[in-house]
């Protein structure tokens, strides 16, 4: 039998089997234009949110790639993929550095513009300040990677699972978000639009920890194990501060409006120096202290102030044993 006729056969019983063999009817390709229709008519109605504008706007994927570069910058020999030594230390460092400024002034160019066309605000000489901003930025580095130094002797002191501080720099969630943080902590403090948030909420979606770029957080600050921690815009924590897994330093009830009515106001509470809050626990409250040296214990829910140097425990709850026998 020649191969000519036996392929015949061979997709002809397949076809009897599969009918994707045979072009059917089933295609819907002509229901496609008028859902485009209805798409560019929502938007031209602004019942839905688009970005269509030659401004441009600030890229997701280049704003991770200037924490990246960052932390290579502020832990050298860790992240990067040169090997570094005494001779070409200056030389990456200053490459890097120069790089990272001429990244930053880009897209807080683009965040300034996307921010004044979205609100309809007059020319703010982007360009100009994002120059501007950006050499600050750059000028902040080393004060934050002194901070992060303090971080990092925290977690030594205040976890015996870990053995040294290589460990707490590649493999700590809590050091990631904390320096991803800082890093925007410092943008947010320059008014940058949306850039701060960008970065946090990556933080957010690598770790499980949500820091709002806009809360205060003092040196020696150790985030232990991490998962589930939330911690507000308008928190204020001291020194020395240690919190563990789930805590929430978040804000109470608010009113369907509070987007308006409650911003820029004290939401949520002010933790002092040498504090210790165990896992689980949410204090709630602009209004709310929890003093210095005090320990709040674990599942607690606080929502008023607590003395200096004073413990607050949950009364152990009576466990019930049944046996099916």
């Amino acid at each position: 039998m020649s191969m000519k006729k036996k392929s015949l056969i061979d997709t002809k019983s397949i076809s009897a089997l599969c009918d994707h063999i045979e072009v059917t009817n089933c295609s819907q390709h002509d229901k496609v234009p008028k859902i485009v229709t209805e798409l560019l008519s929502s938007w031209s109605t602004k019942e839905c949110y688009e970005h269509i504008s030659p401004v441009s706007i600030p890229s997701q994927e280049k704003i991770i790639e200037i924490v990246e570069q960052t932390r290579r910058i502020l832990f050298p020999g860790f992240f990067s993929h040169t090997k570094l030594h005494a001779s070409n230390l200056e030389y990456y460092i200053g490459k890097k550095t120069t790089d990272l400024y001429d990244k930053v002034s880009e897209q807080i160019t683009m965040a300034i513009r996307h921010d004044c066309r979205r609100n309809d605000r007059p020319c703010t000489n982007c360009e100009e300040q994002s120059h501007r901003i950006a050499l600050t930025f750059i000028e902040s580095l080393p004060g934050v990677a002194a901070i992060l130094a303090t971080d990092i002797r925290a977690a030594l002191r205040g976890d015996p699972a870990t053995k040294s501080p290589d460990e707490v720099i590649f493999c700590y969630p809590g050091l990631l978000t904390t320096f991803i943080f800082r890093l925007a902590h410092e943008l947010y403090l320059q008014k940058v639009p949306i850039i701060p948030r960008i970065m946090t909420e990556y933080a957010h979606s690598q770790t499980g920890i949500d820091i709002h770029p806009g809360a205060t957080i003092g040196s020696d600050f150790f985030i232990d194990h991490g998962t589930g921690v939330v911690i507000g815009e308008t928190t204020i924590i001291g020194k020395n501060v240690r919190i563990y897994q789930g805590v929430t330093l978040g804000a109470l009830s608010l009113p369907r409006d509070a987007g308006e009515k409650m911003r820029n106001k004290k939401r949520h509470p002010t933790i002092e120096d040498n504090v210790i809050i165990y896992a689980n626990t949410t204090i709630l409250g602009g209004e709310t202290i929890i003093g210095e040296g005090s320990i709040i214990g674990g599942n607690i829910w606080l929502t008023e102030s607590v003395a200096t140097s004073t413990k607050v425990l949950l009364k152990r709850p009576e466990l019930i044993y049944s046996n099916s026998k």
